[in-house]
C-alpha cells in the first residue's frame, strides 16, 4: 500500500524542501481538504507534500497535536473495517462482514438491485444485510464519538457507496462535507486488519509528489535519520 507516484520523505528532508521553496522564492499554499502542503514556482506547481496526520499546518510550520486521536473507516462490498488510534498506536478496531454479494456472479447487491429489483427473497436477505452492515459500522465510529475527541476521520468508501453510509438508519457522527473528513489517500484492496495497521503508518509520515512535467530540476540529500520514526501519531 502506498499514495500512488509518492515517495517518503524524513522530516530532515521535508526541512529541506521548504528551505529550497525560499531559496528559490516558490509560493506555498496548503489545501486543507487533502492535508497536503503544495509548492508552486511561476509556471506551475513543483511538490505537493501529504502531511503527517497527527500535525496541523498554521500558514508557516507544522504544529504537533498534543493528544491526537484518528479514527479510519475502509469499507467495500461485503466487508469493512473501523480503527482508532492514539498517537500512532491503534487502540481499537473491528472487522465487518455482510452477505452482499451474489454468488456465481460477483455482483455485490447494491448495484444489482439498480437493475433487477429487488423482489426475490435472496435479494431482501441481502439487502436487510447491507442495512445491518452500515448500520453496524456507525455504530462502531459512533462509539469512538462518544468516549473521545476525534481531531481527524479518514475514510476510504466508493462513491456508489456513500448514499447507503450518510444516509444510513444510524448515521456516521460527521458529515460528509465536515472540515475533519479526509478521504484516505491509498487503496484499500480488502478493508482488512492488516491493510488498516499499514494506513496508519502511512498516514504518520510525510510523502511528496513532484511533478513529472516540470522543467526545473532539483533533488533533496538522502538522510537516513528520519526524526519521526518514533514519534508516530
Amino acid at each position: 500500500m502506498k499514495i500512488p507516484n509518492s515517495e517518503i520523505l524524513t522530516f530532515s528532508q521535508f526541512e529541506q524542501l521548504l528551505g529550497l521553496a525560499e531559496a528559490r522564492s516558490w509560493q506555498k499554499s496548503y489545501n486543507s481538504e487533502k492535508h497536503q502542503l503544495i509548492l508552486e514556482g511561476e509556471d506551475s506547481w513543483e511538490a505537493k507534500v501529504f502531511l503527517p496526520w497527527d500535525q496541523k499546518w498554521d500558514g508557516v510550520r507544522l504544529k504537533r497535536y498534543d493528544d491526537f486521536r484518528a479514527a479510519l473507516v475502509a469499507i467495500r462490498a461485503g466487508q469493512a473495517v473501523t480503527g482508532l488510534f492514539h498517537h500512532g498506536e491503534l487502540i481499537d478496531h473491528k472487522v465487518f462482514r455482510a452477505y452482499m454479494v451474489r454468488q456465481k456472479q460477483g455482483k455485490s447487491q447494491i448495484k444489482y438491485l439498480k437493475t433487477k429489483g429487488k423482489s426475490r427473497a435472496g435479494s431482501r436477505i441481502r439487502l436487510g444485510e447491507t442495512n445491518r452492515f452500515f448500520e453496524e459500522i456507525n455504530e462502531r465510529l459512533n462509539s469512538y464519538q462518544a468516549e473521545f475527541a476525534i481531531d481527524r476521520w479518514g475514510i476510504s468508501c466508493a462513491k456508489t457507496l456513500w448514499p447507503y453510509f450518510f444516509n444510513s438508519d444510524v448515521a456516521p457522527p460527521f458529515d460528509s462535507k465536515d472540515s475533519n473528513l479526509y478521504q484516505i489517500p491509498i487503496h484499500f484492496q480488502q478493508a482488512s486488519f492488516e491493510e488498516l495497521q499499514e494506513a496508519g503508518k502511512i498516514l504518520s509520515a510525510f510523502h511528496l509528489l513532484k511533478n513529472p512535467n516540470s522543467s526545473i530540476s532539483w533533488e533533496l540529500n538522502s538522510d537516513d535519520e528520519d526524526m519521526n520514526s518514533d514519534e508516530n501519531w
